[in-house]
């Protein structure tokens, strides 16, 4: 039986003027694969491959991007070991929020909150600027229809909000329909490129000589942004049925499905092209090297499927990202770090507040950037929404985890009765920050490149700003609650646990 209130959060409802926090076992709906679907849905499989590996061959001229994927898998599974660990004894929807302010300090994960809202925001934001020119060219090419990019983005943001208000496990059926049909495709495309192999087979993308060149840097800044969102499956750890079971498999079982799935499809690509022609292809096709190549080899039934399916790849990625950022908003409203009204949920459970006001803030700026690129070249919103925002997010990310790694070893150095193994709590996370700063360093120092630019311009500084500024700020602004709210401010990253020390005759 529950207590119904004015007030739900995701797992839980307080009863008005009580300290009391039951928990809604119908709320708990996520098992391990809806989960990890989530996870795979925000990577985008088929969006990586016609998307992301086109422009990484492209660019950066090495062949040996599958072997990227592989290091960067082994890399963020040894990530994963601590992160798991902490999720078992932290479940909070805040998630980096919670462990850094746990492992590290509570100024710290406000920091760390405030980069980690923003880089989900600037990754969920800037897809849809690939997904708006996407839709508007399939429409072009299929129907004759001329419609400007930013009204399918409108129109989808409202499918998105609908979906973001509502039942969690709603949006994870949505979003496995689409990834299980996403996977179909690209293993097609696996199977007809290396029976194709216009130049043979070769294991050469496989080669440590085809990825340690100039330009490697590059490759695995590209590659890490394939492998975002699979960090968020403890963001639903207060909606899952067993977090402390749930969250860790879910992990582990997305970081592997991504590497593997990602290397092995990327090398199809060399293969089914060939080598010698792979990178002037890319260069010139872009996605639509992965669609021309299946309407000459498969059928246009396929190729057309393909092409409605890379649409929805990125719609299963926003959505993704959207549950993401409207559970930050819920965690951080929940402990009073930003406004309180933020916690407040639907009837489904659903983080509902910061579900609207992240979509206040996509058409926000899908509204500037139709604006600003008013008459532009019809990629505009691919060269400057989706590149600049979604690098800029990866960055973000990536910083994350690298902290968070610190933090995991933080967190039970403090809490020693908890006796976890050296491995997990500390041998793993230290590699894994070490790892992580190198990857974190080859964004910084090869981001003119991903942002398509030969040079420096202001842009260059003004992205990287988006995501430290928020961090300071945010640290700051925890060292004055430490002043003004010293109550409050012991609650920062404790989520329900914090909460059951709440009463509304608190001055918040």
């Amino acid at each position: 039986m529950s207590i119904e209130t004015s007030s739900p959060r995701p797992g839980s409802h307080s009863t008005a003027g009580s300290t009391q926090t039951v928990t809604h076992a119908k709320e708990r709906r996520l098992g391990v694969a809806s989960v990890t679907m989530m996870i795979i849905a925000a990577s985008a499989p088929l969006t990586v491959l016609a998307g992301g590996v086109t422009t990484t061959f492209a660019v950066t001229g090495l062949l040996g991007v599958p072997l990227s994927f592989l290091i960067l898998g082994a890399v963020l599974a040894i990530f994963a070991v601590g992160y798991a660990a902490m999720s078992r004894h932290v479940t909070n929807a805040g998630a980096f929020y919670a462990y850094v302010a746990q492992g590290i300090s509570r100024p710290a994960g406000v920091g760390g909150s405030l980069v980690a809202l923003m880089s989900y925001n600037l990754m969920q934001v800037g897809i849809y600027g690939l997904f708006g020119f996407t839709v508007s060219s399939l429409l072009s090419s299929r129907f004759g229809l001329n419609v400007p990019w930013w009204i399918p983005v409108i129109i989808c943001i409202a499918v998105v909000a609908v979906l973001g208000v509502n039942r969690v496990d709603l949006s994870a059926k949505v979003l496995g329909g689409l990834v299980a049909l996403e996977f179909l495709v690209v293993i097609v495309y696996d199977v007809v490129s290396f029976a194709v192999a216009p130049e043979g087979v070769t294991a050469a993308p496989l080669s440590p000589a085809s990825l340690f060149l100039p330009g490697v840097g590059a490759v695995l800044s590209f590659g890490i942004a394939a492998f975002m969102g699979f960090e968020s499956a403890a963001i639903y750890s207060e909606e899952a049925k067993d977090p402390h079971r749930t969250i860790p498999r879910a992990t582990y079982t997305a970081v592997a499905v991504i590497a593997v799935f990602y290397a092995v499809s990327s090398w199809a690509m060399a293969v089914g092209t060939g080598p010698s022609q792979l990178f002037d292809a890319a260069g010139k096709q872009g996605p639509d090297l992965v669609f021309t190549f299946l309407s000459g080899h498969v059928g246009q039934l396929i190729a057309e499927t393909a092409q409605v399916l890379f649409c929805t790849s990125l719609f299963a990625a926003l959505v993704s990202f959207h549950n993401a950022v409207a559970r930050y908003f819920f965690s951080l409203g929940r402990e009073r770090v930003i406004p309180a009204w933020l916690e407040a949920t639907s009837r489904h459970g659903a983080p509902k507040a910061g579900s609207l006001v992240q979509t206040g803030i996509a058409v926000l700026v899908t509204v500037g950037f139709a604006i600003a690129g008013n008459g532009a070249d019809p990629l505009y919103p691919v060269l400057t929404m989706f590149t600049w925002l979604t690098n800029a997010g990866a960055m973000g990310l990536v910083l994350l985890m690298a902290i968070v790694s610190a933090a995991v070893i933080g967190f039970f150095r403090r809490r020693r009765h908890l006796a976890q193994g050296l491995w997990s709590a500390v041998v793993a996370p230290a590699i894994g920050a070490v790892a992580l700063a190198v990857v974190f360093g080859l964004i910084v120092a090869n981001f003119d490149v991903l942002l398509g630019q030969t040079e420096s311009s202001p842009v260059s500084f003004i992205l990287p700003a988006l995501i430290i500024v928020p961090g300071v700020v945010g640290i700051f602004w925890a060292l004055r609650l430490r002043k003004a709210k010293p109550a409050l401010y012991q609650r920062i990253g404790h989520g329900e646990e914090g909460a059951k020390t709440h009463h509304l005759g608190e001055d918040d």
